[in-house]
């Protein structure tokens, strides 16, 4: 497997994710071509050395939209697509956005129904076109939510800009040239300062940020400047699949991408680190978190109820078992199996389906065989049976469970029936 870790130990934006891309090894000619696939005039872009206290890399410029690099505390602006932002936030590039088009000297006002018109448009690959469409729907849905609008009815001012379209196309069209298998995310930081835009001023994050990150772990650092951009987040949401140190490999590449600014305490840089999986197997592995509680003055239907609702709302596996607790007390023990970006949501449902005090948390890492679906034929009709592989080994193969009682429920049979006739099934199959 390859795997892609996205290292954001000084925050994310869309302009570093595609030079960091470049400095990867992802052909500038990848980024060209992705450009030329829409149906807008461009200005032209390039990619620049440089470095950022003493780390070099790439810079991804748009023409006309380079900006003023600074220390911090210089007054600059830059690229933001929900806001007029006074100051750089070191990441985005240093180029003047505000709602008046004579300010700015090049187009505003591109709603969401409008940008997916554009790509759908597109001679994109169906991948890249996709995956576009998804990372700006993420920030539509923020900002609808902020503004009150529906997704498809929200205007942005300057995500909609020729730039940002272009930092996004790219940086999609990067991630797919590589061939992925497994994107993981480390830990997010953002700043603790203050944003200056046309609505006021808002303490960091950003509201758009602030709304796409729901759900992805990140914390606050005393550094008064925005590391997490809300393009840089829509990307990490929407490519990352789980936020974790990064897992064992053998490293192939590592790619730098430059933010405008130099910054103090840190280098302002966002890394990307691919490489080969080293595990032995041909299992899959992936990092989940295990809630555990001690239950001693809960009734039995109170607990199930509780074991319910967690598997209702798609907790990984969860379980009830009873034992036996201090002073002979008889009691439960629930464990639940969630991602770990569902940590908080689980951690809730426990707390009040329950009459826990507090929740035991354990991150873990899980082996699990690939698995797929496929239909067997039987006296009953078909029925849906789970495969798991090893690698290309069949080491698993098992009938579903609901199938089975649809198809009992169907032919008025006992489930059991239906389950050892699928079997039988698999049996035949292997043959």
């Amino acid at each position: 497997m390859r795997n892609l870790h996205i290292d954001a130990f000084s925050g994310i934006s869309g302009d570093m994710s595609v030079a960091a891309l470049r400095d990867l090894g992802v052909p500038e000619e990848v980024f060209q071509e992705a450009l030329r696939a829409l149906e807008i005039e461009l200005p032209s872009c390039r990619f620049e050395r440089g470095d950022r206290n003493g780390i070099s890399g790439w810079r991804f410029l748009v023409s006309g939209h380079e900006g003023v690099e600074g220390e911090e505390g210089a007054k600059t602006t830059s690229q933001h697509h929900d806001h007029d932002h006074e100051h750089s936030h070191g990441h985005q590039r240093g180029h003047a956005h505000a709602h008046e088009h004579e300010v700015s000297g090049h187009a505003h006002g591109r709603n969401h129904a409008e940008i997916v018109a554009l790509l759908e448009q597109s001679q994109l690959s169906p991948a890249v076109r996709n995956r576009a469409l998804s990372v700006f729907r993420r920030i539509a849905i923020a900002e609808g939510a902020i503004h009150g609008v529906p997704p498809e009815n929200v205007a942005f001012h300057e995500v909609g800009a020729v730039d940002s379209i272009t930092d996004i196309v790219c940086a999609c069209a990067g991630f797919d040239f590589l061939k992925i298998d497994r994107i993981t995310c480390g830990e997010l930081i953002e700043g603790s300062g203050h944003i200056h835009c046309a609505h006021g001023t808002f303490p960091l994050p950003a509201p758009a940020t602030l709304a796409i990150l729901k759900g992805i772990p990140f914390r606050q650092v005393h550094e008064h400047w925005e590391h997490i951009t809300p393009t840089g987040a829509a990307i990490v949401a929407e490519f990352a699949a789980s936020f974790t140190p990064m897992p064992e490999m053998s490293v192939e590449s590592i790619g730098y991408g430059l933010g405008s600014r130099q910054t103090p305490n840190r280098p302002n840089v966002l890394r990307l680190i691919l490489g080969v999986d080293v595990t032995k197997d041909d299992a899959d592995t992936d990092e989940i978190m295990e809630l555990r509680c001690n239950l001693d003055d809960l009734s039995p239907e109170h607990a199930s109820n509780a074991l319910d609702q967690i598997i209702k709302e798609g907790a990984l596996d969860a379980t009830l078992t009873p034992t036996v607790m201090k002073k002979g007390r008889s009691g439960w023990v629930l464990e639940v199996l969630c991602s770990e970006t569902d940590t908080r949501k689980f951690s809730e449902i426990m707390m009040r389906h329950t009459t826990a005090f507090g929740i035991r948390m354990h991150r873990m890492q899980r082996l699990k065989l690939q698995r797929h679906h496929r239909e067997v034929t039987t006296e009953y009709g078909p029925i849906l049976i789970k495969v798991g592989l090893l690698g290309d080994e069949v080491i698993q193969m098992s009938p579903e469970f609901s199938s089975c009682s649809e198809a009992a429920a169907h032919h008025r049979v006992a489930v059991r029936d239906v389950h050892s006739a699928a079997l039988r099934a698999i049996a035949v199959s292997k043959n």
